[in-house]
């Protein structure tokens, strides 16, 4: 699949360039925060660790809108210059490329936190703590990869629809998961709602990207009808006019 669409790969390290600036940015901040107080000050510390991890999600998504913003614009031009006047590209696709872009990323800096937290020293539950540790950071991390991707695609259907409440949504889902991993060292706290929120978010992504109930039965018995071939969308459909 790749291979016929080499714009995807390009979408996809872009994305996630952006997701490595949020976090440079973001991580800055904090940074500078901690050094500018008092460490001894628990409470404070506490307070800084939630603002934190508070204006981390609001400029992932502020980079998310961003990038939308910028392949609009890309996709415009391509259309201007294009003989046909079509797009060689769907929103559609690059939000699904953009979102699993981002939450790859995403998923392996969470990785490389796991790997240095198990090169040591010490070991996990040495000292009464939950063994679990690295199993469910395991889960957390693979179900904030299929989130991110969900939440492309929620996030650029609301943006062409101009569904505000959508992005709105996907903003609020990621500070919900981000905020209960405060739970933790209970994890229940923090693994069931995000999981919940996945298979949430999932369906709906699923139903905005056309999918149905007879396809999905399809898809799980193995059928796969072989689908007519698509012609381009006219510009007019491929970039609806806003006012």
């Amino acid at each position: 699949m790749v291979l016929h669409f080499p714009k995807w790969p390009v979408s996809f390290s872009f994305r996630a360039f952006f997701w490595l600036v949020s976090l440079l940015l973001s991580s800055l901040v904090w940074f500078i925060a901690v050094k500018a107080s008092d460490p001894g000050d628990e409470p404070l510390q506490k307070g800084l660790l939630i603002f934190g991890v508070l204006f981390s999600v609001l400029l992932q998504e502020a980079f998310r809108f961003l990038y939308y913003k910028l392949l609009r614009k890309a996709i415009e031009g391509l259309v201007a210059l294009s003989e046909d006047g079509c797009s060689p590209i769907s929103i559609q696709q690059m939000a699904y490329v953009a979102g699993l872009g981002f939450g790859l990323m995403s998923g392996a800096f969470s990785m490389i936190n796991l790997l240095a937290d198990a090169l040591g020293p010490g070991t996990v539950g040495i000292h009464g703590d939950s063994q679990l540790y690295f199993l469910t950071s395991a889960f957390m991390t693979m179900v904030m990869i299929f989130l991110h991707t969900f939440w492309g695609i929620l996030f650029f259907h609301g943006c062409e629809t101009q569904h505000w409440w959508e992005m709105a949504a996907v903003i609020l889902t990621h500070l919900i998961v981000s905020g209960s991993t405060f739970w933790n060292p209970l994890y229940v706290g923090s693994l069931v709602p995000s999981y919940l929120l996945m298979f949430a978010t999932g369906a709906w992504a699923y139903v905005l990207s056309g999918g149905c109930t007879q396809n999905l039965l399809q898809s799980l018995r193995g059928e796969y009808p072989l689908q007519p071939h698509v012609q381009s969308r006219s510009p007019a459909e491929a970039l609806p006019l806003r006012g």
